[in-house]
């Protein structure tokens, strides 16, 4: 088990527990207050919950060590899941979409009782909470599917925002007598959706990039180059690869040197180049190393 993997998998748990508890809040809430956008947003936690464990499995399918079919490791398999959040992120986003346009040709929706903004406020200071605590582990432990994850928290906070919106504007509507204001939550829902899903858009983007292994621009290999040059007996660095291969990195690097050199000699300065790099960088997870003899033309 690799060891970044513990402090994901809670963090994973801690959402699964929290949005299980938050869909049980809103849906009695919702139910109890008659509130329609409470109950709308009880589901879009029940998103959460079903993307927490898509991430969770592959997190815990990530963290396999290397085997005959799959020598490089399973690291894809967080990407894979991250690409799975990603969607739900945009069914979610058009289904909020599709909702708030509805309600502009519904019947006008009557104002919730007080129960279901308190709801919907605890809600808004939890889902914000996880979400820079999955985001910040997620950077920590370079986790795409715990930043996705993040995100997906963040997603349910803006839309518990725009019930806040809706409620609120329902109520100061009916206090008020004015019946036009119960339509705010309609428009905010559909900003909120389109929110969602450019963030899903993104999301999915990143992870495939990531699914069909980006090479590091040389920029974000320099420190990785700089490294082996460093190394004695390396003459010259004639091809090197930094490429993605789910949170982690693959390096394929040719070299050149001395051409009188014994094969042991040549293997010595290789294993060296291989063991300086997975030591120095946590995010190197193998390296493949090519020796050439050196050409001085």
């Amino acid at each position: 088990m690799r060891k970044n993997s513990r402090p994901i998998i809670i963090a994973t748990w801690v959402g699964i527990i929290a949005n299980a508890l938050l869909t049980v809040m809103k849906g009695i809430g919702g139910v109890i207050a008659g509130s329609r956008a409470l109950l709308a947003d009880a589901v879009h936690s029940a998103s959460d919950i079903a993307g927490s464990i898509v991430v969770l499995f592959g997190v815990k399918i990530a963290i396999k060590p290397p085997d005959e079919e799959h020598p490089y490791g399973h690291g894809k398999a967080e990407n894979i899941a991250s690409i799975i959040v990603a969607l739900l992120l945009l069914v979610v986003g058009i289904e909020i979409s599709i909702s708030s346009i509805k309600t502009f040709f519904g019947e006008t929706p009557s104002a919730p009782r007080k129960l279901a903004l308190i709801i919907i406020i605890i809600s808004i200071l939890v889902k914000e909470a996880l979400f820079h605590y999955k985001h910040y582990l997620g950077k920590k432990y370079t986790s795409s599917a715990l930043i996705s994850e993040a995100w997906h928290h963040r997603s349910d906070s803006l839309s518990s925002f725009a019930a806040l919106l809706g409620i609120g504007s329902a109520m100061l509507g009916e206090y008020y007598h004015l019946p036009f204001l119960i339509y705010g939550d309609a428009i905010a829902g559909i900003i909120v959706s389109l929110i969602v899903i450019k963030v899903g858009y993104d999301l999915a983007k990143e992870s495939s990039n990531i699914m069909m292994e980006k090479v590091l621009d040389k920029k974000d290999a320099m420190n990785y180059r700089q490294t082996v040059k460093e190394i004695n007996g390396v003459l010259h660095i004639d091809q090197m690869y930094a490429r993605t291969h789910g949170s982690y990195v693959v390096i394929d690097i040719k070299v050149s040197v001395d051409s009188e050199l014994t094969v042991k000699a040549g293997h010595d300065i290789a294993k060296e180049i291989k063991q300086t790099l997975l030591t120095k960088y946590n995010d190197i997870e193998d390296v493949l190393v090519h020796i050439n003899p050196y050409n001085k033309e």
